[in-house]
């Protein structure tokens, strides 16, 4: 039977659109969908269980996966599958689950998956941008318990217009790139990457995702009602008990009121609050305790949260005794570790990131390989976050997704000051050893720092902070936190970090928890946010101010050279014989691409110190050596001949040439050895190329001045005496006559030995 399709199809306003379409494929799942745009498509699922899982959280898993059949490729490596995801699908599964997270209810704990695969590949569509689509839209056709409709855009801007979902092509030229996730009433997520762009401009580019979200989540809307809104399933939902609630909080509020307004640490005001937890669980009985559950721990938390908000809506005073604005203290460091090729420590308050530079070529240059984009990074970070940042032990598994995100978000920030001209590939690592706030923004400041320290010619500093908001709907009161704490950053209405230069925004990340925020709290926000980071690049340029001018003594030089392609090979050798006997007597690292655009060679020669670099570069001269007609050259003999030497010239080594015994000197020389000899060197003058021999033609009597009465020989005679036996053409008739070849004598007998065939 065929399957009825349904269908509705978004217009972009600029002659592309994006379908959604349900009904023919993956129809077991509990919501499916397929977006397309383009020849591009992904489809997506979502199933949930009935039963609620044994946790009190969601279990939400948000999967995204790109299939290398939908470019037409082949995986790579030695297994021709897919394998774990790359780190491009873990950014993309992080800004999808981001936006669909907070609109489950909270007391829903079924085990839930979203599953997003790119079938089909479109240059000219990025995948990215249509993931939160897909997933809202597969679970608008279940029957998932979930608030509202939301989708995801990307928006640029080329030449100071705004676009929705730009090409990858568009996105090169765009001074902003910007992933925007919402509901059709409010902004729930951005995050992306910016040229210095100012506070306003930055909310214009996100009003503008807004508006094009909003038809976005019309069509899913509506696509759910020509295929049938379903009933939303019965859950066993939380335990409730208003009376209890009540009673927890005024046991717990001034208490917990008292020790916010203390101003006390991270471990003193966490013991201080764990105290009075356990006050109020020894005030219930044993009964009590085992009756309500998880009940009493879960009403003081939110006891704990509504004294430490009011009391930064009422009196503007924080966890650990600061103003709203206020940033806690900084210290930083330079060359902290002897070894390697930058370093820097970033210290801000209880957060501190230890980060290293290490320098190299184009051969570590981070490869990307997806099926939506292949390319390369020659500047890239990574982070860590260990366990012991916290005070904690766990297990370590390997690379978790919030470490990529973190990193993702660093490198997005910093990137756009590393200069085009850059020789190097850079590699920052940024270990976190304390974390009570933004380790992410800590790790830009360590990140600036420890390239600046590796001679890095960075365009600009770049610092970050990270800033949360307490707002209260029935007051209208909201306070704009600088700088937040890990404990700021659960109570909040907003939590978003910003990085930039002093001149403007790099990138930015925000999850905002509170509906309907207003863009005028968002600028204010923002311009808050400016004031915090430039306060931040204070300190960082207090401790460096400027780039170093070199790179450190133990750190590698690089030097590019430019070659014409022709000399691509004879530079190589054969079998890389050349290349590879000169990186080993050099000491050197050699690397050799080709420039696509003008098909010249790109030799980039990588080594510490002066010397092995300069013999590498000698060896390219020596290749590129020309030699003009008329000048003189200095040339050492390197090998002796009977009718000449064989000579190298001076300042171009591997380059030889022959010089004839006649252009030795004036006079006679009957021995090459009477007048030169191995090792010697003298000038030359160079003729170019002989008309008679068709070789190069060097001479050393050029320059040498004529004996006194020198007569020059005569020229030779031609061995035909004069010219006998010559036409009038001058060719040689010896031996023959004039007659025509049809007057040849007639009278010869065939050979008698002459075999018949």
């Amino acid at each position: 039977m065929i399957p009825k399709v349904f269908k509705e199809v978004i217009d972009l306003g600029d002659g592309r659109e994006i379908s959604i379409e349900t009904g023919k494929l993956a129809k077991q799942a509990h919501g499916s969908v397929v977006v397309q745009s383009g020849k591009c498509m992904l489809l997506c699922t979502v199933v949930s269980n009935y039963k609620q899982a044994d946790v009190d959280f969601l279990p939400l898993t948000v999967d995204y996966r790109e299939k290398f059949a939908a470019a037409g490729r082949y995986p790579g490596g030695f297994f021709k599958r897919e394998a774990r995801p790359s780190d491009g699908e873990v950014l993309t599964m992080r800004l999808v689950d981001r936006v669909l997270r907070p609109l489950f209810p909270k007391d829903y704990h079924s085990e839930t998956q979203v599953m997003i695969q790119l079938m089909s590949h479109d240059d000219d569509v990025m995948p990215d941008a249509m993931a939160g689509l897909a997933a809202s839209a597969a679970i608008q056709l279940s029957d998932f318990p979930f608030e509202c409709p939301i989708s995801e855009a990307r928006v640029g801007r080329v030449n100071g217009e705004f676009i929705i979902n730009p090409t990858r092509a568009q996105l090169e030229e765009s001074d902003i790139d910007m992933m925007i996730g919402a509901s059709a009433d409010s902004v729930m997520m951005v995050e992306g990457e910016m040229d210095e762009i100012s506070e306003e401009e930055m909310t214009e580019a996100i009003k503008f995702a807004h508006e094009a979200i909003k038809v976005q989540c019309a069509a899913q809307v509506a696509l759910a009602e020509a295929f049938g809104k379903k009933e939303v399933r019965e859950y066993e939902p939380e335990r409730e008990d208003a009376d209890l609630a009540q009673k927890i909080h005024d046991m717990a509020y001034d208490k917990v009121y008292a020790v916010a307004q203390a101003g006390s640490a991270k471990h003193e005001r966490s013991a201080a609050f764990g105290e009075i937890k356990e006050e109020i669980k020894a005030s219930f009985s044993e009964e009590e305790q085992e009756d309500f559950g998880g009940l009493i721990s879960k009403y003081y938390s939110k006891a704990e949260k509504a004294a430490v908000r009011d009391l930064t809506l009422n009196e503007g005073l924080r966890l650990d005794g600061r103003k709203t604005d206020e940033i806690r203290p900084i210290w930083c460091e330079v060359d902290y570790l002897p070894s390697t090729h930058g370093s820097s420590i970033f210290t801000r308050g209880e957060t501190q990131a230890l980060a290293t530079v290490t320098l190299g070529t184009s051969r570590e240059a981070n490869q990307i390989d997806m099926p939506s984009y292949e390319g390369e990074e020659r500047f890239y970070l990574h982070y860590n976050f260990p366990p012991f940042s916290t005070g904690e032990a766990r297990p370590i598994r390997g690379t978790s997704r919030r470490e990529v995100g973190h990193g993702n978000l660093a490198q997005r920030a910093l990137k756009g000051m590393v200069p085009e001209d850059c020789p190097y590939t850079v590699r920052v690592v940024s270990e976190i050893l304390e974390s009570n706030g933004s380790s992410s923004m800590a790790t830009v400041c360590a990140g600036t720092m420890a390239m600046m320290d590796a001679g890095v010619q960075l365009k600009k500093p770049v610092s970050g902070i990270a800033m949360g908001l307490i707002s209260d709907a029935e007051s209208g009161k909201y306070a704009v936190l600088s700088d937040i704490l890990g404990d700021e950053d659960h109570l909040g209405d907003m939590d978003f970090k910003v990085t930039g230069t002093a001149d403007g925004i790099t990138a930015c990340q925000m999850d905002i928890k509170v509906k309907g925020l207003s863009y005028e709290i968002l600028v204010n926000a923002l311009k808050q946010a400016r004031d915090g980071r430039l306060h931040i690049l204070g300190k960082i340029t207090e401790t460096i101010e400027t780039p170093n001018n070199e790179v450190k003594e133990h750190a590698p030089t690089m030097i590019t050279r430019r070659i014409p392609n022709e000399f691509i090979g004879a530079l190589i050798g054969p079998g890389g014989k050349v290349i590879q006997e000169l990186q080993k007597e050099t000491e050197t690292t050699i690397v050799i691409n080709e420039d696509p655009v003008t098909e010249e060679g790109v030799v980039e020669v990588l080594g510490v110190g002066s010397k092995g670099i300069d013999a590498v570069l000698a060896k390219i001269d020596s290749l590129l050596f020309k030699p003009e007609v008329g000048s003189v050259y200095e040339v050492k003999v390197i090998k002796m001949l009977d009718f000449g030497a064989v000579v190298e010239y001076v300042e171009a080594p591997g380059n030889e040439v022959l010089l004839h015994v006649s252009e030795l000197a004036w006079e006679r020389t009957e021995n090459v050895s009477d007048v030169v000899n191995m090792g010697d060197v003298f000038d030359v003058k160079y003729f170019g190329i002989d008309s008679r021999t068709r070789k190069e033609k060097v001479s050393r009597k050029a320059i040498l001045p004529k004996p006194e009465g020198y007569v020059a020989r005569p020229p030779r005679e031609n061995n035909d005496r004069g010219g006998r036996g010559r036409d009038s053409r001058g060719r040689d008739n010896r031996g023959r006559d004039n007659r025509n070849r049809d007057n040849r004598r007639d009278d010869r007998k065939p050979r008698e030995d002459k075999k018949e065939d």
